[in-house]
């Protein structure tokens, strides 16, 4: 019956599964890709290194895999919320030596975002009331403002996801994902609002026909072109044609491995470097600091309101290296062969959580809160710090943070259920959220069942399930869906250690909205 492939590209590394079409992966590879930081809120990347990763990725999960490329039905392809400028027939088009890719987490546009979002557009009620500087217009505007001539020499401006599309198949189509959750077009209504783009500054886009950013925009999954080019082909190890699906933002392809055939019942909670919420309705829902409502941007033909926190993993890593034992616990990891928060997660094991974080609280929020507050300047707080510089302190600023980000999901939850958008269970997916310690306490917290996929890596079976409906050994996305996925374990909430989290929960409310005052002072 043949396999399929998905491919996933995250902050830090290309990642590609391959899959048999009942969704059990047999064969898996990862390769790094560079990032780049400076002072100003910068980071870049460099699509052809990404390219190069992508490559490796593929080659290296079909040889574990042990299939004939031949057999390989279909490719399908997520990546985080990223940038690409390309000039003139698709060459990268650098903003600073190699680096073509203003990543998404980079935020150079806050003052664009402050801009947009004072003249109070229609088209913001589609992103939560407020844009986010993560996102492609207050990007492109700085770039306008920033660097005009490269602005007006780049061919294609085009979202990370749609790039590598593009790369394998030749076809400029966008999926209805990213342009509609990260570019503000709008997918219910098929369009693109030319009076936004005049309003904030971007005419130009909107007296081009809208050429530079997109089209021709098409369900994800869709199949484009002919398939692989001959080059792609050749670079990847796979046979010319292909099929290539229309492909998805990472955290939407964890979506769509991940809440299997009860979409509308079910919060899925992608738990990466950063966070993400998906929650799919079939009205839409106008929840004010929570991204969307967005028609057909995960599940065809259902809204999708989008929220998370803007560092979650990376939160947790950037507050326990704070920390004066942290030098210590990472050289114990690495002699374990673990990252520090898994190393932390296998310390905490066993552990009375609640006792263990006693008095000690934490906003895990550094580069700002995505939702429900949509606030890009606020930042994290401790509180409780004394002088121990023990390994159990250390664990204990592991676990507050973990509780923060359980608090910061809540409040998510609680802004949705305000405006009649009710989950009855969350599936945690991603690479910060494997472990049992994680799960629970993201259930105690939330005082939600927590609920782990079947699949081992679901954010690459839902790139996958893009390729089987592009190949057509599925009908549609929600049949692959059906067919290729399913629930796991399930973590339920202990009652008495919600009661108990209900009180730290109102002491993080407190520190967030006292951080969030500071901020100007």
């Amino acid at each position: 019956m043949g396999f399929v492939i998905g491919v996933d590209v995250g902050t830090g590394s290309a990642r590609a599964g391959v899959f048999d079409l009942s969704g059990n992966m047999l064969g898996t590879a990862k390769c790094e890709i560079s990032i780049h930081k400076a002072a100003g809120g910068i980071v870049e990347q460099s699509s052809e290194d990404i390219w190069r990763a992508v490559c490796d990725a593929v080659k290296g999960a079909v040889a574990q895999a042990g299939v004939d490329p031949a057999s390989v039905r279909g490719i399908g392809f997520d990546a985080t919320c990223s940038l690409v400028i390309l000039g003139e027939g698709g060459a990268p088009l650098p903003v600073a030596e190699d680096r073509n890719i203003i990543v998404w987490m980079d935020h150079r546009a806050l003052d664009q975002a402050e801009r947009i979002n004072a003249i109070g557009h229609d088209v913001l009620s589609y992103v939560g009331g407020r844009i986010s500087p993560e996102m492609e217009t207050p990007k492109l505007l700085w770039l306008k403002e920033n660097k005009p001539d490269l602005y007006a020499q780049a061919w294609q401006f085009m979202d990370l996801t749609d790039f590598l599309t593009w790369r394998v198949s030749g076809d400029l189509a966008r999926s209805i994902c990213t342009v509609t959750c990260k570019w503000t077009y709008l997918g219910h209504e098929k369009r693109w609002d030319d009076s936004y783009f005049r309003a904030i500054g971007l005419g130009d886009l909107a007296d081009q026909g809208f050429s530079r950013i997109g089209t021709n925009v098409v369900e994800a999954g869709t199949p484009l072109g002919a398939g692989l080019t001959a080059l792609a082909a050749a670079d990847l190890g796979l046979p010319e044609g292909t099929a290539v699906g229309a492909g998805l933002i990472d955290a939407h392809a964890g979506g769509i491995g991940s809440v299997c055939d009860a979409p509308e019942d079910r919060l899925a909670y992608v738990f990466g470097t950063s966070s993400c919420t998906m929650t799919s309705t079939t009205e839409p829902a106008f929840v004010p600091g929570v991204w969307g409502p967005y028609f057909s941007a995960m599940v065809p033909g259902l809204w999708l309101n989008e929220g998370g926190q803007s560092a979650a993993g990376a939160a947790i890593d950037e507050l326990i290296l704070h920390h004066p034992f942290a030098p210590e616990a990472q050289r114990l990891a690495q002699d374990a062969g673990m990252s520090l928060p898994d190393w932390l997660a296998e310390q905490a094991a066993g552990r009375d959580v609640l006792r263990t974080v006693k008095g000690l609280h934490v906003v895990p929020e550094p580069i700002g809160n995505r939702a429900p507050h949509a606030d890009p300047n606020t930042r994290a707080v401790i509180s409780g710090i004394g002088m121990d510089r023990s390994k159990d302190s250390l664990v204990a600023l592991y676990l507050a943070s973990l509780c923060g980000l359980g608090y910061g999901l809540r409040q998510i939850i609680e802004a949705q259920a305000r405006t009649g958008t009710h989950v009855k269970e969350i599936v945690i997916s991603g690479g910060a959220g494997r472990s049992a310690l994680v799960r629970q306490v993201l259930a105690d917290t939330t005082g939600l069942t927590v609920a782990a996929p079947r699949a081992e890596e679901p954010v690459l079976l839902g790139s996958a399930i893009l390729g089987a409906v592009a190949g057509k050994v599925c009908d549609s996305v929600t049949d692959g869906m059906t067919q290729m996925s399913g629930l796991g374990d399930v973590y339920l909430p202990d009652p008495t250690a919600v009661a108990r989290h209900n009180a730290r929960f109102s002491v993080y409310q407190d520190l967030q909205a006292n951080a969030r005052r500071a901020v100007d002072v």
